[in-house]
C-alpha cells in the first residue's frame, strides 16, 4: 500500500500455457513444446441442449520430468476427469497407429500402454465451456460427455498432422516411449519371478486357508498338527510353541481316498491343501499312481506330521480318513517314520489341587485306586477346541509331557489291510468282521 492505493502486480506467462510448459520441462527436452487451440460445440445428450467449448493444450516429452496438469474454467482440476480420459485415449491411439504404420514392434510384441507415455510426458490443458458438470462436490474433475469427446478427436488428428510434419521429432517420441515400456516389462518379469521364488520356497500361509505356519525354518524342528475343525485350531493355536508348531485345520469330513479315484481326490480342496503344507510337492495323474511311493522327500518341510484328534468316535474317524489319505498318496512318510498321532486324555481327574489325566480305562482305574476313598472329582475330558490352552500345551503339545504315537513302517503292510477292510470296497468281509468283533465296541457305539 503506497499513499493510501493498493500496488498490484499481475504476473503471467507471455505466451500463456506454452511458456510454462517450457518451464516445467526445463532445458533438456526431447522435444519442443506445441500449441493447439480450438473451438466446438455439441451436448452432453441428445435431450440437453448444446453449448460451447474452447480447447487448449500445450506439450512436450521429457526423459526427466512428467507432469501433467488439467485447467477448466481457470480452476485446476487436481482429477480431470474428462480431458484426463480423452488425453490417455488419443495419446495410446495416435503413438500406437504410429509405431504399427513405422514397423517399430518387434515381431508378437505386446501393443503400449498409458504408462509408457505419461513417464515422458509433461502436458498442460487449459480448457472452458459454457455449461460444466462437475463428478462431486469437491469439483476436482469435471464429467461432461462432449468435452471428452471433442478433445479426443482434436488431439488425434492433431497427433496424426504432427507426426508427418514433425518425423525427427517423432522418430525420438516413439524411442522413448518404446525404452519406458520394455523397461517395465522386464521390471514386472524379474519381480514375478522373484516374487514365485520366494512364495514357492519361503511362504505358503497366504496360499492355503487358515493354516498357520510355525517361525523357524530349521525342518529338523518343525512339527505339523493337523487338527480337526476352526475350535480345535483355536486352542491349538493358543497352546502351541509358534517357533517350531504349525497348524493345520482340517474343514470338513475328508474323503476316503482308498475308494475314491485320484481324479476325485485331487478336486478335494482338504487334500489338495494338506499336501501343499505338507511340501510333497505331489501333482498326481491317474497314470502316475503307482508311482506315489517314490516322491521326494527333500521337499518335506516338517520333521514330524502330528495327527491330533478328539478322543471320541468322530475323531477316530477322521484320523482314519487321515492316515488313510497319507497311506495312499503319500506312504514314503509312514515308510520312513515322519507320521504320528497325539493321544488325548480320556478322563481329567482332580484331587485338591493335583490333577491326573488318564489316557484309557486302565489308567482311570489305577489312578481312582491310588485315591482310594480321598474325594476327587473326574470328568470325560472334552474335545480340543474346549479344552484350557494350559491343559492343551500339558497334554498334547509339550514334547517333555506329550503322547505321541509313532506309525511305525512294519504296521504299513497291516494298516494297509485293516484299511481295505474297513474302508475298501470288501462289504462281505466287512460285514463279517464286524460280526465277529462289533461287541468288544458296544459302549463306543452311538447308538440312539
Amino acid at each position: 500500500q503506497v499513499n493510501g492505493k493498493f500496488e498490484t502486480t499481475d504476473f503471467q506467462y507471455q505466451d500463456g500455457i506454452v511458456d510454462y510448459v517450457r518451464e516445467l520441462s526445463g532445458e533438456n527436452a526431447l522435444t519442443t513444446p506445441v500449441f493447439w487451440q480450438t473451438e466446438r460445440r455439441g451436448r452432453d445428450r441428445a435431450d440437453k441442449p448444446d453449448y460451447k467449448v474452447k480447447l487448449s493444450v500445450s506439450f512436450c516429452f521429457s526423459n526427466t520430468v512428467n507432469i501433467i496438469e488439467h485447467y477448466h474454467n481457470s480452476s485446476w482440476l487436481e482429477h480431470g476427469g474428462s480431458p484426463e480420459k480423452a488425453m490417455r485415449s488419443a495419446f495410446v491411439s495416435a503413438i500406437d497407429a504410429y509405431l504399427r504404420q513405422q514397423g517399430k514392434y518387434q515381431k508378437a510384441e505386446s501393443k503400449i500402454t498409458w504408462n509408457d507415455i505419461q513417464d515422458c510426458l509433461v502436458f498442460v490443458s487449459n480448457n472452458f465451456s459454457t455449461q460444466t458438470s462437475y463428478e462431486n462436490q469437491t469439483k476436482k474433475a469435471i464429467n461432461n460427455k462432449f468435452v471428452q469427446e471433442a478433445m479426443t478427436d482434436f488431439l488425434k488428428s492433431q497427433m496424426e498432422v504432427y507426426f508427418i510434419e514433425n518425423p525427427f521429432d517423432a522418430g525420438k517420441i516413439a524411442e522413448q516411449v518404446l525404452i519406458n515400456k520394455r523397461s517395465r516389462e522386464s521390471a514386472e518379469k524379474a519381480r514375478l519371478n522373484i516374487k514365485k521364488k520366494l512364495s514357492g520356497n519361503v511362504d505358503i500361509s497366504n496360499r492355503v486357508q487358515k493354516f498357520v505356519d510355525c517361525r523357524t525354518k530349521d525342518t529338523e524342528r518343525r512339527e505339523l498338527y493337523i487338527v480337526e475343525g476352526d475350535s480345535a485350531l483355536g486352542s491349538v493355536k493358543l497352546s502351541r510353541d509358534a517357533e517350531f508348531q504349525g497348524i493345520m485345520p482340517v474343514r470338513g469330513k475328508i474323503l476316503n481316498c482308498l475308494k475314491a479315484d485320484f481324479g476325485k481326490i485331487f478336486k478335494s480342496e482338504i487334500i489338495t491343501d494338506l499336501l501343499k503344507v505338507l511340501g510333497c510337492g505331489v501333482e498326481v495323474h491317474d497314470k502316475r499312481a503307482k508311482d506315489m511311493a517314490d516322491f521326494d522327500l527333500m521337499n518335506l518341510r516338517w520333521n514330524k506330521v502330528v495327527i491330533c484328534t478328539d478322543a471320541d468316535v468322530d475323531g477316530y474317524q477322521i484320523r482314519t480318513l487321515i492316515l488313510t489319505m497319507l497311506y495312499r498318496l503319500t506312504p514314503t512318510l509312514i515308510q520312513r517314520g515322519y507320521v504320528y498321532i497325539a493321544e488325548s486324555p480320556l478322563y481329567e481327574i482332580n484331587y485338591k489341587e493335583k490333577t491326573w489325566f488318564a489316557y484309557n480305562e486302565t489308567e482311570k482305574t489305577n489312578i481312582l485306586d491310588e485315591l482310594g476313598d480321598r474325594k476327587y472329582t473326574i470328568q470325560r475330558s472334552k474335545g480340543l477346541g474346549e479344552n484350557e490352552p494350559d491343559m492343551m500345551w500339558l497334554t498334547t503339545m509339550n514334547p517333555a509331557t506329550r503322547r505321541l504315537i509313532k506309525v511305525m513302517p512294519e504296521d504299513v503292510e497291516r494298516t494297509a489291510q485293516v484299511f481295505d477292510l474297513l474302508l475298501g470296497d470288501n462289504l462281505s468281509g466287512r460285514k463279517d468282521h464286524i460280526a465277529e468283533n462289533g461287541y468288544k465296541y458296544l459302549e463306543l457305539a452311538d447308538i440312539s
